[in-house]
């Protein structure tokens, strides 16, 4: 059998998950050609990686000028895309005119004009591209699909839906490019894009209006400044301020983080570890969004990134009943360790309430590694061989959009004061433009 062929672009935190998978589980059908990165202490410790601990041979390596060259010399069936948020467009663009399939870490892009540039790109080069929501193939939130796909509690026309960030988790957005709106659409659009895929996979419609709110209300320097804080610091490394600050991400002493940024600064100049009450943070930390849906049901979505615990509530209100989802989940910071660590459930529980009848629990399968179980299942649908999925987890470019075009049109409604009509933002083959 000929192994398929797979180059990956950008070697940051989020990469390590897609080429050890492959290196360790499915090298016998897939084949890694090609690593790509502005970064090239990032890809040799990519390499290291492959060849220390995975015994993999080691693979050519390629700069951000040269990802055309990548694509000619090394010939990829399929490019997978882990780079910046805002480079996502360039890269699976590219990649699709040149003959590739693409695989795109979520968000698909941050921005409606990138986005249709993808969707047009599309119908042009008829390539594939998937979008990797883990999240739908967590054994909770797969479970939470089927009672809603068997009418457990009727036609759902209510969601409320309350995601929280910790200040260890959710402060690491502060520290990193993320910061920047420019760089990842903020967190409704970065991080969010799970939450709308979510609603839009459980209850199997897409998003129509949006109304939201959205503030920095914590972190940022004036923030720290009005709660009385009067030592500030650019970053953490060798600086006296952040010493005993436990919103600072110390990377001496963690291979890791040592690798992929310490040690990479010279290539490239990216700071990991800046503070989080500095200057020039343009995202929001506190969001709120009102969502009405294609089949009617209307949902209120809050985010926080500064909660003392980590994990997510949703009430869904149906004809015949309500459910309940709450999940508690373990704490991490990108990269800082494991991946297989990232997203680790600690507590879950599915609660069904019946109209007229006695409340009950759903037994919930345990799912093993990350992001509650959904990493490895999301990886064998990628790279493996999947079975039959009567749930329909794997996203396509429509499904990307449709995610972030929540946030997308959040984002718009938090500049304008006006909620903002969904599919005014772009024009999806197959969805009324209104």
């Amino acid at each position: 059998m000929q192994k398929k062929r797979y180059a990956e672009v950008g070697l940051g935190g989020r990469a390590r998950m897609f080429y050890t998978a492959i290196a360790k589980d499915f090298s016998g059908s897939c084949e890694l050609v090609g690593f790509c990165d502005i970064n090239k202490t990032r890809m040799e410790y990519a390499n290291d990686i492959l060849e220390k601990e995975y015994g993999y041979p080691r693979v050519n390596t390629y700069g951000a000028d040269e990802f055309e060259k990548m694509i000619l010399t090394e010939k990829p069936d399929v490019v997978i895309v882990t780079s910046i948020d805002r480079t996502h467009h360039r890269y699976i663009i590219k990649a699709m005119e040149m003959g590739c399939d693409v695989i795109s870490e979520k968000p698909m892009t941050t921005d409606a004009k990138k986005c249709q540039e993808i969707i047009d790109c599309i119908e042009r080069t008829g390539k594939n591209l998937r979008v990797t929501f883990n999240y739908r193939y967590a054994p909770h939130n797969t479970k939470v699909r089927e009672l809603i796909m068997n009418d457990a509690i009727g036609k759902v026309t209510q969601v409320h839906f309350e995601w929280l960030l910790n200040t260890y988790h959710g402060a690491d957005y502060f520290r990193r490019w993320h910061r920047d709106k420019r760089n990842s659409g903020g967190l409704l659009v970065h991080k969010a894009t799970h939450h709308f895929d979510l609603v839009n996979f459980w209850l199997g419609t897409y998003p129509e209006r949006v109304f939201a709110l959205g503030d920095l209300k914590f972190y940022g320097r004036e923030n720290a400044e009005e709660r009385g804080v009067t030592k500030f610091y650019s970053r953490v490394h060798g600086q006296k301020n952040a010493e005993g600050d436990p919103f600072a991400l110390v990377m001496d002493g963690n291979e890791n983080l040592e690798r992929l940024y310490l040690k990479a600064e010279a290539d490239d100049g990216y700071i990991r570890d800046q503070s989080v009450f500095g200057d020039n943070i343009s995202i929001e930390d506190t969001m709120n969004v009102i969502v009405r849906y294609k089949s009617g049901a209307q949902m209120s979505y809050s985010l926080n990134a500064y909660s003392p615990y980590e994990g997510f509530k949703v009430y869904f209100t149906g004809t015949k009943g309500r459910m309940e989802l709450e999940v508690v989940e373990a704490v991490y910071v990108n990269a800082g360790g494991d991946s297989v660590k990232e997203g680790v459930v600690n507590r879950k529980r599915i609660t069904v309430y019946p109209l007229f009848g006695e409340p009950y629990e759903v037994d919930i399968a345990e799912g093993v590694g990350g992001h509650g179980g959904g990493d490895s299942v999301l990886l064998n649908d990628i790279f493996g061989t999947p079975a039959p999925d009567p749930f329909g987890r794997a996203a396509d470019y429509k499904d990307g959009a449709m995610s972030i075009l929540t946030g997308i049109a959040a984002n718009a409604s938090i500049s304008t004061g006006m909620p903002i009509s969904v599919m005014s933002l772009v024009d999806i083959p197959g969805y009324r433009k209104i």
